[in-house]
């Protein structure tokens, strides 16, 4: 990979759109400079850098190689369809005047640091887009993209072809830009997703003041693509046409732990907090330097992009079979109104767990189950104290909620991602199953959750091999090598072999049961033991969830329940 660029004496090449009292001072650097770059390590490297971003010639000329370079449809328009077109669909009004297609959602059209020439521009672009795009169905993002490009390009049917060129991109690993709205939904789940992961006092906050904590998760690109200021997204892109979607999620998780660490504490601005990311964000500057928030972005040790991938993937199934594959006419819209947390006052009751304790645990649930309601399964104050009643009663539904109460009244429990019957495998030998998406917690006598080790500390796994294709999820489990029948219904994040190659088994013991007992977490003891009769426990810290004892180490079980996922919404 070869890439060289020399810097040309003027910039009046790519001045037609740039307003420069609005511009940096800092990019109008003059100094020839250029880009020869072999190794794409080296090209991530400085981009992450901002090589590029002092001198706004060599920027254009990046971005045109760069995008120049995306593997596309074999009939892309170029800059002679724009040419051929824009007349007769732009005609004589006033650029102002013109509608935007439905599709790009009465999202923001940033200006960035345009020139009225460049405002109206955008505009016709997005326009000449639909034209030859009819498949396009859901772009919020498209507005700030064309914005963005048009500071560094000659012309209007430059910028549109360069914009083409993203959307026809048809390397199916690399995801650039979200065309319809199954893909923006999916990708807003897996966004909470990581911010449960990896930002869990922000997320905590979230749960706190917000109804519903999706909604305030869909406008994570909004953030990039709209609130964030010029010299801040053109870093953001730089690194992004180099190195692909995940930059984004890594930023926005960046701007969300900002935002908790500068506000913590503070009374809202706002009675939104939908409003209140967005002003900080807007007024970035105050606060962070786009150095800084690159800086943090990157220290996030986040999924693999094909692990990232598969929850994508397991979130739109999710979506598809609750029949959300387009966005709905009116805001109001029943479908819409279902996709949050679910648990509501007059149809929930439990003996362990309050409604708001409730609401808790299915907010650190993945973003695809909070999409259904609480469904009791069994419980020992109806069903009795029998693990045979337990499994009959737990099998068949996948994922599950453990929830204990002690006879000293502390409350802990376990989620669990994989169908009890998945114990079978192992015949009569005890084998652990389950994947990475499994945690437990304890909520009295006070509120604690323990995750899989590897996710905080993803070096555990470095050692294990890893398959070139994740397409298709490992097996379960670690005694049994049968794949299941139909890999596409056990999506996870988690199914990737390495996590079964790892240089201590001990790590990936998630669950495990026979009909003498129920163990979850195991290495060096178990997070939970529980006897036949469901009637005594054991807990100690485990090395699968590094957890401290989630109760009194031995103790007696006062209640135990089990929970389910009900699809409330019909597909």
């Amino acid at each position: 990979m070869i890439f060289c660029y020399a810097s040309p004496g003027a910039m009046d090449e790519y001045n037609r759109f740039v307003d420069w009292d609005k511009m940096d001072v800092t990019v109008q650097s003059q100094d020839a400079k250029e880009l020869t770059c072999t190794e794409f390590q080296e090209l991530k490297q400085l981009a992450r850098q901002g090589y590029w971003a002092k001198n706004h010639s060599l920027r254009a000329k990046v971005y045109h190689k760069l995008i120049s370079n995306i593997p596309c449809r074999t009939v892309t328009p170029d800059a002679n369809v724009y040419r051929d077109i824009v007349v007769k669909i732009v005609g004589k009004r006033s650029s102002s005047s013109l509608p935007l297609p439905e599709f790009v959602d009465n999202s923001l059209v940033p200006t960035y640091c345009l020139n009225a020439e460049g405002i109206g521009a955008v505009r016709k672009i997005i326009l000449c887009i639909a034209n030859q795009f009819p498949d396009i169905s859901f772009c919020p993002a498209l507005p700030s993209v064309i914005a963005l490009l048009l500071h560094y390009s000659k012309d209007e049917a430059e910028c549109f072809e360069q914009v083409c060129r993203i959307l026809a991109c048809n390397d199916p690993s690399k995801r650039l830009i979200d065309q319809t709205f199954l893909a923006f939904e999916s990708s807003c789940m897996t966004f909470g997703d990581l911010v449960n992961k990896y930002c869990q006092a922000a997320h905590k906050l979230m749960v706190a003041v917000s109804e519903d904590v999706l909604e305030v998760y869909s406008d994570w690109q909004r953030w990039l693509f709209g609130e964030l200021p010029m010299v801040y997204i053109a870093r953001v892109f730089d690194v992004f046409l180099v190195e692909g979607y995940k930059v984004l999620y890594r930023v926005a998780l960046a701007l969300l732990k900002f935002f908790h660490k500068v506000r913590a504490g503070q009374p809202m601005e706002s009675d939104s907090i939908q409003q209140d990311i967005r002003a900080f964000v807007r007024d970035i500057a105050k606060s962070v330097s786009p150095e800084r928030l690159l800086e943090k972005a990157f220290a996030i040790r986040l999924f693999s992009r094909k692990e990232i991938q598969l929850l994508q993937m397991a979130n739109e199934k999710a979506l598809q079979q609750k029949g959300i594959t387009v966005k709905q006419k009116s805001v109001a819209s029943p479908k819409r109104q279902n996709v949050h947390l679910a648990v509501h006052a007059e149809n929930f009751k439990s003996e362990i767990v309050s409604v708001k304790e409730m609401r808790d645990i299915w907010s650190w649930i993945p973003e695809r189950f909070a999409l259904c309601q609480p469904l009791l399964l069994f419980t020992t104050l109806e069903h009795g104290c029998s693990l045979s009643r337990f499994y009959s009663h737990s099998e068949g539904h996948e994922p599950t909620l453990l929830l204990i109460k002690t006879t000293a009244r502390e409350v802990c429990g376990a989620y669990l991602s994989t169908d009890w019957s998945e114990r079978r495998r192992g015949g009569s030998k005890l084998s652990f199953f389950g994947t990475g998406e499994c945690f437990v917690f304890r909520l009295q006598p006070e509120v604690e959750r323990y995750e899989w080790v590897i996710i905080k500390h993803p070096e555990l796994a470095a050692t294990g091999s890893e398959p070139e294709n994740h397409a298709s999820p490992a097996p379960s489990t670690l005694s049994s090598g049968s794949v299941p029948s139909d890999p596409s219904d056990r999506l996870s994040p988690f199914l990737s072999a390495r996590h079964f190659n790892l240089p201590s088994k001990t790590a990936s013991m998630f669950m495990a049961g026979s009909s003498e007992c129920i163990i979850i977490g195991g290495g060096d003891g178990q997070a939970l033991y529980l006897d036949a009769d469901l009637n005594h426990g054991r807990t100690s810290h485990c090395n699968t969830f590094n957890n401290q004892p989630l109760c009194s180490e031995s103790f007696q079980i006062s209640v135990l329940e089990v929970w389910g996922f009900r699809d409330t919404m019909n597909g």
